[in-house]
């Protein structure tokens, strides 16, 4: 497996239309989730020059695992579409919180596990590390998400610090939360697992 991170700027072209393809075929095909489209890849106003990525590659060079990270003192996915799974709570907005969204870790040339129960596969582990620890190289003390209930337990299961930020809400029939991850000690979160 090989992770790479960057900005948008800092990607190749391919890398990137690769990474939205890769979204695609997980956000809209596998889950049915609708997202804005273009000519096969998923692409949304939170794809920005500032947005940061990382992603993880299989043996054979292929996207099996990809995430979003963006600072909060921008608008993101939380605060200018899912303000309701805060509960009243004031929307973060600060240099030292960014949010970590369209993470997934299906991987497509693995035929031995189904693409909906590798929440807890060793890429998605190690994929959420790695992007905790690149959030933390740009300053971040903390995430903050909009993920489905599963992510729940795959933090829980790999010695995350997280909590929930407000109740789970289904919204377009899926059961959603926001969720607080400490980022201020990646390796302390690495070793636990």
């Amino acid at each position: 497996m090989r992770m790479i991170s960057g900005s948008t700027n800092a990607l190749s072209q391919t890398v990137l239309e690769r990474m939205a393809s890769y979204r695609y075929r997980v956000f809209i095909e596998t889950l049915g989730w609708e997202l804005p489209v273009r000519e096969g890849l998923e692409l949304d106003q939170f794809d920005r020059p500032d947005t940061v990525y990382v992603l993880s590659h299989d043996a054979r060079d292929e996207v099996n695992g990809c995430a979003r990270l963006l600072p909060t003192t921008r608008p993101y996915l939380l605060g200018e579409v899912f303000p309701q799974l805060l509960a009243g709570r004031e929307i973060p907005c600060s240099p030292d919180v960014w949010e970590l969204s369209r993470f997934a870790a299906v991987d497509f040339n693995n035929q031995n596990l189904n693409p909906l129960q590798q929440f807890s596969s060793p890429v998605a582990v190690n994929l959420l590390r790695e992007s905790i620890a690149t959030a933390a190289a740009h300053g971040a003390k903390r995430l903050i998400t909009v993920s489905p209930l599963g992510i729940e337990r795959l933090l829980r299961r790999a010695g995350f610090r997280a909590h929930r930020a407000g109740p789970p809400l289904v919204v377009d029939g899926h059961a959603i939360f926001a969720c607080w991850i400490d980022a201020s000690a990646p390796e302390e979160a690495a070793l636990a697992a």
